[in-house]
């Protein structure tokens, strides 16, 4: 594990609209590596392999996270905030939180009182946040309108090779992209390798569709997190059975390619890495679903990471899990060759 680009990806505040630090984390680890490395108007960022070759894979991931952004201050410095993304309200009172600034980062601490855990409608209008303003006029020393807010989750080695943090949905994808990137450079790969680091997936995924319309890639290789069924609250029965620790995870989805999870699998097995399925019966809820349907389709691959408690302020992943993705990936992509992937006329049969 390249410990210190993940640590700086998961460090970095870049709440969906702002993804700009992570952007410039993952320019600052890829510029020795990538042939090109393009940034867009939304902030999409691209890192290319052989941009010469006319056959071009994306690989996709997105690098924003679900928060909260400035909306209001309110006459006594208190914050009044909305979402960004599909956050779980009553995890965020009573926790110290992230602010970052123009100025660099601001701490406070979501209010929290016993009545407030009563309420049904428990929402982002009740949520107030303490930075430690006198009135308005202080806080406006310290934050702005629009800025985004994470919670202030510390990264966390766990038992047996597992780790926790906040925002593992989706650095992690954005990570093994770019590792995959560089560890099939390794391997002599020859295609064209586009990897992006896409914005706007928890709210608008407007970046995914930018990126491939501007790609126009032969395929596309998604990488995202999934839910595991080993923790509390998840059904095998809805999902499919997957656990932390036991490889990466192709979806049984009306939206991928079937030949492209069977070349994924013969991959995996030659590579000698354990894979999982899960269950989707209608989109993937992913970026992959803007790649398919730009240009004029685009075939695509879910490779998924297992992740415990998506969208919470502490997730939870496995190492192993991790390597997996990131070496079947960079295998998948050296061992490339057009008439593997089966040509679109057939793809579309």
């Amino acid at each position: 594990m390249n410990e210190t680009f993940l640590t700086n990806l998961l460090s970095s505040i870049s709440v969906s609209g702002y993804e700009e630090p992570v952007q410039e984390v993952v320019e600052a680890e890829m510029k020795n590596y990538a042939d090109e490395i393009r940034r867009d108007e939304m902030q999409n960022l691209t890192c290319v392999l052989n941009p010469d070759s006319n056959v071009r894979i994306m690989l996709s991931a997105h690098a924003d996270e679900i928060g909260l952004m400035i909306s209001n201050i309110r006459e006594d410095g208190r914050l009044q905030v909305i979402d960004r993304g599909g956050i779980v309200p009553a995890t965020y009172p009573g926790r110290q939180v992230r602010i970052k600034t123009k100025n660099g980062e601001v701490y406070g601490v979501v209010e929290a009182y016993r009545s407030l855990f009563k309420d049904e409608n428990l929402g982002t209008k009740q949520f107030l946040i303490d930075i430690g303003a006198k009135d308005k006029e202080d806080a406006l020393n310290y934050v702005s309108l629009g800025d985004p807010i994470v919670p202030d989750t510390p990264i966390r080695k766990l038992a047996n090779g597992k780790f926790t943090a906040r925002a593992l949905d989706d650095r992690l994808g954005v990570y093994i992209i770019m590792e995959a990137l560089k560890r099939s450079k390794e391997l002599g790969c020859k295609v064209g390798i586009y990897a992006a680091s896409t914005t706007g997936e928890e709210t608008t995924k407007t970046g995914a569709y930018w990126t491939s319309a501007r790609i126009q890639p032969t395929m596309a290789i998604v990488v995202d997190v999934t839910y595991t069924s080993d923790c509390s609250g998840m059904d095998p029965a809805e999902m499919g059975t997957v656990c932390l620790g036991e490889g990466p995870v192709l979806c049984n989805s009306p939206i991928v390619v079937k030949a492209l999870n069977e070349k994924m699998e013969e991959c995996a097995k030659k590579a000698g890495i354990s894979v999982q399925r899960e269950a989707a019966s209608r989109l993937s809820y992913t970026d992959g679903d803007q790649i398919h349907f730009s240009n004029q389709g685009v075939p695509m691959v879910l490779v998924s990471i297992p992740l415990r408690y998506m969208h919470m302020p502490a997730e939870v992943a496995d190492e192993k899990d991790v390597e997996g993705c990131i070496e079947l990936i960079a295998q998948f992509l050296a061992g490339y060759q057009k008439e593997t992937l089966i040509s679109r006329k057939k793809c579309l049969l």
